[in-house]
């Protein structure tokens, strides 16, 4: 694969963005990214250590995500601006499940300053038709609080469909939370016989 510092070689396009493995250059972007949007980010987050953004925490990272992809069980991304090289978010595709299942679970976060701004749509479609065409998976499925509606939009725009409910999902800010299940299939799914009925809406859940 490829060591901490060297150049990854799994590396997606879109018209604006690049996304490739984390690497250990990016430690000191990704501290101030995260630790100045602390508070946009921590609410639809778990908690994390407290030394989550020291060197050897991110050297861990690094490690992980480079395992990861080698061994097939996960796709950790960090995306980037083509004109000027920021640091803008992540995206990972988790969670990979080969055999009859071939589905993965996607996460995301953006920066505060680069939120609403479509980024996170360019690199969603990326991995999600990466995961389709490049790694034969007919599922992806994500996660996202009741109450996150931005989030619920971006999945909506990126041609994901609403579920249900997975109830006490994720630990999130310390609390176990129920998620709203989003799904997006390739074609072959797509034309699977499904179960008939349509699921309530995300807003019901709220009253």
């Amino acid at each position: 694969m490829f060591g901490l510092g060297a150049k990854p070689r799994l590396v997606l396009h879109t018209k604006r963005l690049y996304l490739r493995p984390p690497v250990m250059d990016d430690h000191r972007d990704w501290v101030i990214l995260r630790r100045d949007g602390a508070a946009f980010l921590d609410p639809w987050e778990p908690v994390r250590s407290r030394d989550h953004l020291s060197v050897s925490a991110f050297r861990s990272r690094v490690r992980h995500a480079a395992q990861a992809i080698k061994t097939d069980r996960a796709v950790p991304l960090f995306l980037f601006a083509r004109d000027d090289d920021r640091l803008l978010g992540a995206i990972t595709l988790d969670n990979i499940q080969r055999g009859p299942a071939r589905y993965a679970t996607v996460g995301y976060w953006i920066g505060e300053p680069f939120a609403q701004q479509g980024y996170m749509s360019e690199a969603l479609s990326a991995v999600v038709d990466h995961a389709h065409r490049k790694m034969a998976l007919g599922r992806v499925q994500a996660g996202c609080l009741p109450e996150n509606k931005p989030s619920q939009r971006l999945l909506e725009k990126c041609g994901f469909a609403f579920e249900g409910y997975a109830q006490s999902y994720l630990q999130i800010a310390g609390q176990w939370r129920t998620h709203c299940i989003y799904a997006h299939l390739d074609a072959e799914r797509r034309s699977a016989d499904r179960l008939p009925g349509k699921p309530i809406s995300p807003g019901e859940l709220l009253g």
